[in-house]
């Protein structure tokens, strides 16, 4: 999955309902407001609740820094 995949516009997080980030490096789309990752196994995003890993204070910091770069 890449930025510019029109899919990304229509998936969001199946707990909030929310957009979700694409993480390029961790292979992963990322809620920043439950601070929830889902992995991308083989270009298929794992959407299901069960599928969210939460994210430490570390983590969610390197991220948000890393989706602000990207936006830039």
């Amino acid at each position: 999955m890449n930025p510019d995949d029109p899919l990304l516009a229509l998936l969001v997080c199946p707990l909030d309902k929310g957009r979700l980030a694409l993480l390029t490096d961790e292979e992963a789309l990322y809620n920043p407001r439950l601070r929830l990752s889902y992995p991308i196994l083989d270009g298929i995003p794992q959407l299901l609740p069960s599928s969210g890993r939460k994210v430490d204070t570390d983590a969610h910091e390197r991220y948000l820094a890393q989706l602000k770069a990207s936006a830039a």
